[in-house]
């Protein structure tokens, strides 16, 4: 099953745009974001794998393009993606908006 953003979040911040080329090692291996931070993986190229290793979800993997849904990565969820040839994606970093 695939993680949905809960309702309320707004984005923060935003990669810049990554190729085959230029993804960080750091996404290639398994990571997490931080408490209460989601990302939305958005491909605009090409194929991009997601797969998720947490043990405490069931291990998954989807192939992203263009014409897919989004990644969605919850917090704290172990992760990490492969491109598939030529690609182009970015990520998007999503959170409670804070009470002032």
């Amino acid at each position: 099953m695939t993680a949905q953003l809960p309702p309320g979040l707004e984005a923060y911040k935003r990669t810049p745009e990554f190729t085959e080329t230029s993804v960080p090692a750091g996404l290639r291996a398994d990571h997490t974001t931080k408490e209460g931070t989601w990302g939305l993986i958005e491909v605009e190229q090409g194929s991009l794998i997601y797969r998720v290793t947490d043990p405490r979800r069931a291990a998954s993997e989807r192939v992203l393009t263009p014409d897919s849904e989004p990644g969605v990565v919850e917090p704290t969820i172990r992760h990490h993606v492969e491109p598939l040839g030529a690609v182009r994606f970015r990520v998007t970093f999503l959170r409670k908006p804070t009470e002032t």
